[in-house]
């Protein structure tokens, strides 16, 4: 049986990965980061879950994540970055402007890239330096 939590891509077949197919992936990996947190967190109540995740999760979130972790990036993942908000994206959501979207989308196309080779060391580290700068300002 194939395990899908463990998914085997060869370079030529990431490098050939549309950005938002990254960001569909980074999508859930963001999320589930989040989710994660909150709930260590000592979060019980289902409805602050949920109104918490959502407001992490949303586009401006994400943009100000990507703005907190991009000094960090290697050149690489700088790459990534600009292949994502460079995405040809044809909706925006309501609650968010085209650039914040367009970072939010370049943010996920990053996790979404990481994941898939299964840095996930890289992830945790990225994710850290989004959350204890979220905390330290709060």
């Amino acid at each position: 049986m194939k395990d899908y939590f463990d998914i085997q891509l060869n370079p030529t077949q990431l490098r050939s990965m549309s950005s938002l197919a990254l960001a569909h992936m980074g999508d859930c990996v963001y999320e589930i980061l989040v989710r994660g947190w909150l709930c260590s967190g000592g979060l019980e109540v289902n409805g602050n879950l949920h109104r918490e995740t959502v407001a992490l999760v949303r586009a401006s979130a994400q943009a100000d994540a990507l703005d907190r972790i991009t000094p960090l990036l290697t050149e690489e993942e700088v790459g990534v970055v600009h292949r994502g908000r460079n995405a040809n994206i044809h909706m925006i959501p309501k609650g968010a402007s085209r650039g914040e979207y367009r970072k939010a989308t370049a943010l996920e196309a990053l996790f979404g890239w990481l994941y898939l080779q299964h840095r996930t060391e890289r992830i945790n580290e990225l994710f850290d330096t989004i959350m204890s700068t979220r905390e330290e300002e709060a």
